[in-house]
């Protein structure tokens, strides 16, 4: 790729002549901050996004990917950080969707599919349903699908942000594998120890501009990190001893369905939060997580148990009512967090009016107030932004989840249940959060933090409970356990 741009209207510049090439069978990642224009420098290689100028060469020849067809045509495939799976398809049909001509003969196809995962050493059920297996298991099925389109360079977009310390390890054996076998796989990720890990050479970002490109010799994680971000940055978190208060939150023999299946999905869960205190929630994605989330916010349908929050019971208030005791940042910001036609002001503004804080009376809306408070938290948490005005739709997704951290942590509730708070960030922006998080808990307020990275987990949480088919596996003290320990009490492996 050479001297690629993109500006998006009417004057937004998300890539400026940016370089960038690939070797057969190397494993290249990128790096950068939320905006440097990873994801929009991939999605051109991919052809979901057309370059506003620039040349890209395949095998020493010009060529003109104007669709994802065309990228996998010339052998280019891309494995989404959120999978384009059909859950109720089985993993076969899944992997041979969008490839049918005319009549389909199943057996020679899953016979064909079959030798790709025998080749890659990958372990799947061709006719298991899709949405009944594991995260793991769903990314190897896009990377399956990849491979049975013949394609030769794999991007990988942010591949183990929801993986345990063993299904990672497992996803870096099949890299391998990919690279033994003459493949070429780009590595997105935030997380610069698995970067470190994976890479060959490793190109570095920053507003929209390519910094560097390094061999993966003698660089340290904080020397990428400096070139990530211009400056230093701390890894460790100072965490104070916590002296926890009285209990702010508790759910008590909590059972709830699942909106998705119908079924239960959470089981006679116990669990307490007390004033000054983070306690986290692990476990692979899919055991009861959301669900529980879903029960506390009030957009669940709860069994039967109680929910207190400051010792008021929740089960019978409304969303609205909860929130004057809760903040809240969920895991979907695009769907639940925002309103993305909304401008920054907006959003930013959302449930702070619930107080007062920026209305007149019961109605009347203060919009000088509310645009105060969205200047002030657009610089404090370094949201890239031309104005408040701006929509929420044109932020990068980690500007996005900053417009949501942003207006939860400033609404001063008692109790904070954070749901993925930094998926999606950068080394430094997640950095920031953290130090945020950390101050809360020093101003005596109780978060439960639900959490994919258990690296995140380790660093903040004062306890951990591990949930596993929506009952609670465990409940460890970060101090006295390893991530691998947590991680094989997520799997159900811990003797």
């Amino acid at each position: 790729m050479k001297r690629i741009c993109k500006v998006y209207p009417p004057d937004v510049v998300a890539l400026e002549e940016v370089d960038f090439s690939l070797n057969k069978g190397e494993v290249h990642s990128i790096i950068g901050e939320n905006g440097a224009g990873k994801s929009t420098l991939m999605k051109i290689l991919y052809g979901m996004l057309r370059p506003s100028s620039g040349h890209i060469l395949v095998d020493g020849k010009e060529v003109n990917i104007n669709s994802p067809n065309r990228a996998i045509g010339l052998g280019i495939g891309m494995v989404h950080q959120e999978f384009m799976l059909v859950p109720s398809f089985r993993v076969f049909e899944n992997v041979m969707l969008g490839m049918e001509q005319g009549f389909t003969n199943r057996s020679n196809i899953k016979g064909d599919i079959q030798k790709i995962i025998e080749r890659y050493n990958f372990e799947i059920d061709l006719d298991a349903v899709t949405s009944e297996l594991s995260v793991a298991a769903q990314q190897k099925v896009e990377i399956v699908k990849q491979l049975y389109r013949r394609v030769d360079t794999l991007i990988l977009d942010e591949p183990t942000s929801v993986l345990t310390p063993q299904e990672t390890r497992q996803l870096f054996e099949e890299i391998g594998e990919l690279k033994k076998n003459g493949k070429t796989a780009v590595f997105i990720s935030h997380k610069l120890d698995e970067v470190l890990e994976v890479s060959d050479r490793i190109t570095i970002m920053r507003k929209g501009k390519r910094i560097d490109v390094v061999e993966n010799r003698d660089v340290s994680k904080a020397e990428l990190a400096r070139m990530m971000v211009g400056r230093e940055v701390i890894f460790t978190v100072e965490k104070p001893p916590e002296k926890p208060d009285g209990v702010v939150f508790s759910a008590k023999n909590l059972s709830a369905f699942s909106k998705r299946t119908g079924r239960p999905a959470v089981d006679d869960v116990n669990i307490d939060v007390r004033a000054g205190e983070i306690v986290g929630i692990a476990g692979v994605e899919g055991n009861g997580q959301h669900e529980l989330v879903e029960a506390v916010i009030g957009s669940g349908e709860v069994i039967r148990g109680k929910i207190f929050v400051d010792g008021k019971d929740m089960i019978e208030r409304s969303i609205k009512e909860r929130r004057n005791y809760i903040a809240y940042v969920p895991a979907d910001r695009k769907g639940t967090g925002l309103a993305l036609d909304g401008n920054l002001r907006e959003n930013i503004s959302m449930t702070h009016h619930l107080g007062g804080e920026i209305s007149k009376g019961r109605y009347i809306f203060d919009w000088k107030k509310a645009e105060k408070l969205s200047g002030d938290l657009i610089n404090r948490y370094s949201i890239l932004c031309r104005s408040f005005r701006d929509q929420v739709k044109n932020l990068s997704g980690g500007n996005q989840q900053k417009v949501v951290v942003a207006r939860e942590f400033s609404l001063g509730t008692v109790f904070v249940l954070l749901d993925q708070p930094t998926r999606g960030l950068d080394v430094g922006s997640i950095e920031f959060i953290h130090r945020s998080i950390i101050e809360m808990r020093e101003a005596n307020r109780a978060i439960l933090l639900i959490s994919a990275d258990l690296d995140e987990l380790m660093r903040l949480a004062d306890r951990i409970y591990v949930m596993r088919n929506g009952k609670i596996e465990a409940e460890l003290d970060p101090k006295k356990v390893s991530k691998e320990d947590v991680g094989a009490y997520m799997l159900g492996a811990h003797e």
